[in-house]
């Protein structure tokens, strides 16, 4: 595993010291499971905007979609 160094505002390491206490976990677990999250964010935010240049990609209607997500009994 490779090790990376940041320097953070002392403002954000409390926040985080403050997670990792409430969490029981390291500063470094806090930080990884963060990166994995905001790493995932940006790929499902590119691959949004890539889909919204395509216009092949079929566009979905919201009422449909309520329809298929949320049946009534």
């Amino acid at each position: 595993m490779t090790q990376i160094s940041a320097r953070l505002p002392d403002e954000l390491v409390d926040s985080l010291d403050m997670v990792a206490k409430r969490l029981k976990r390291s500063r470094a677990e806090v930080v990884r499971q963060a990166l994995e999250g905001y790493l995932e964010d940006f790929d499902d935010l590119t691959e949004t905007l890539q889909r919204l240049q395509d216009p092949t990609d079929p566009v979905l209607d919201w009422e449909d979609v309520k329809r298929d997500l949320f049946p009534e009994d």
